[in-house]
């Protein structure tokens, strides 16, 4: 929850006239925004303008940082947070853009071999405070809409999944019947993925996603806002936890169902 302080910095800022020009940007970066109920549109013009206020942009090999690729950017990692009443990306300080892929150190073991080297990035998370993007795959996701990928949904659904310190998969919830459930839908969406790639069985869900726990939900998660409607009809229940946490249901605002706004009554499990 927030403090009273900061609540109040935030209606301030809230307060502020949201330029025609960066409502524009968000409806280009958001595809769901158009379909968001009014209230809904302007609480994720809110949280954009707290993201900007609180957080610093860097520009990475020569780029520069535009109106642009701020809100573009924010506007994506605000969707994540929508409907919730706390800070927004509390850990997070400062979003570096590169121009495109970038290399980044990696550190690799092979057994009690260390191999160091490099490799081409499109995006990164950092628990203490930092995410990575390249510009062109983000501007890429906004124009490819509805492919299941998205790097900006992506790398701070892992800042969700850090808030309690660990990556792995399960990010904060509000009690122990809500982890519980969460673990065994995900853990056995987790190991039905498995199965199927060491069978060699075709799957909907990007293969990455059997990286490890913590990729899995943040691949989950870029199918969950970007293909909702494939997403629910072939893994219903893990849509429903997905919905339940993201208080949202993009699937019901696709299909443009009678009474479509948000998901603030799905009640989530308790």
């Amino acid at each position: 929850m927030l403090g009273f302080l900061k609540r109040r910095r935030h209606k301030a800022i809230r307060s502020r006239p949201f330029p025609a020009e960066w409502r524009a940007i968000v409806a280009r970066a958001v595809h769901l925004y158009p379909l968001l109920d009014e209230d809904d549109r302007r609480e994720l013009e809110g949280d954009v303008q707290v993201f900007l206020e609180e957080k610093t942009f860097e520009g990475g090999g020569g780029l520069v940082i535009t109106d642009e690729i701020r809100v573009t950017i924010a506007a994506q990692a605000c969707l994540l947070v929508l409907h919730r009443d706390t800070e927004i990306y509390p850990d997070l300080d400062t979003v570096v853009v590169y121009p495109g892929a970038y290399a980044a150190n990696v550190i690799r073991r092979d057994g009690p071999v260390v191999i160091e080297g490099r490799e081409e990035r499109l995006g990164e998370s950092w628990s203490r405070g930092l995410v990575v993007l390249g510009w062109d795959q983000v501007s890429h996701d906004v124009r490819a809409s509805g492919t299941g990928h998205n790097v900006v949904l992506h790398e701070f659904a892992h800042q969700l999944d850090a808030e309690d310190g660990d990556v792995d998969g399960a990010p904060p919830l509000p009690s122990g019947a809500r982890y519980r459930n969460w673990a065994a839908v995900l853990g056995a969406e987790y190991a039905e993925l498995e199965a199927k790639l060491d069978a060699g069985r075709p799957t909907d869900i990007d293969p990455y996603a059997a990286t490890n726990p913590g990729e899995f939900f943040a691949v989950v998660t870029e199918a969950f806002f970007e293909r909702p409607l494939a997403l629910r009809a072939r893994h219903p229940a893990l849509y429903d936890e997905l919905a339940a946490f993201y208080r949202l249901d993009p699937a019901t605002l696709v299909s443009g169902a009678r009474g479509a706004t948000t998901a603030r009554g799905i009640k989530a499990p308790s």
